[in-house]
């Protein structure tokens, strides 16, 4: 997910389509062509080099967490001690393979990554940060911040 899209010119047929799958990817290719005056083959065709090219990377339903038992989010900033390109992809590989890790991102400012996290307790959060920040070395400190509500949750993208 951390690889950038290979440059693909967009038009506004491959915009509006993307508009439409980012509110519904389900939705039906025939549908998806009478809404923007194209054929379902030629959808198709649309959707298939923007997914290759990386434009469209998954698929995937947005689920609520506390349906799944995980009603806490949890946002995480982390500092690390040394930035060594070593040091900073071990981050980045651990924290990508850490499955209560929603999101993560390598960031400019005192932090260097932020972290989204969901987890079904505080206590499950505690073993967490025993395991990622405590138990890490290169960790010099984090700072935890906790979701009160969750208002909007999503990664549409502004396509038109």
């Amino acid at each position: 997910m951390g690889a950038t899209a290979r440059r693909v010119a967009l038009d506004d047929f491959d915009r509006q389509i993307l508009a439409i799958l980012q509110k519904d990817n389900m939705t039906p290719q025939r549908t998806i062509g009478e809404a923007v005056n194209l054929s379902a083959p030629a959808v198709q065709r649309r959707m298939k080099r923007m997914t290759e090219a990386g434009v469209i990377q998954a698929n995937v339903a947005i689920v609520d967490p506390a349906a799944l038992g995980h009603p806490i989010t949890i946002f995480v900033e982390v500092e690390v001690i040394s930035e060594t390109a070593e040091q900073i992809e071990n981050a980045k590989r651990e924290f990508a393979a850490t499955p209560e890790i929603q999101q993560c991102y390598y960031v400019t400012g005192e932090a260097d990554f932020v972290l989204v996290i969901v987890v079904p307790s505080m206590t499950a959060y505690e073993a967490l940060t025993k395991q990622l920040f405590f138990g890490n070395n290169n960790v010099k400190r984090f700072r935890t911040f906790v979701a009160m509500d969750r208002i909007k949750a999503g990664l549409e993208v502004p396509v038109l």
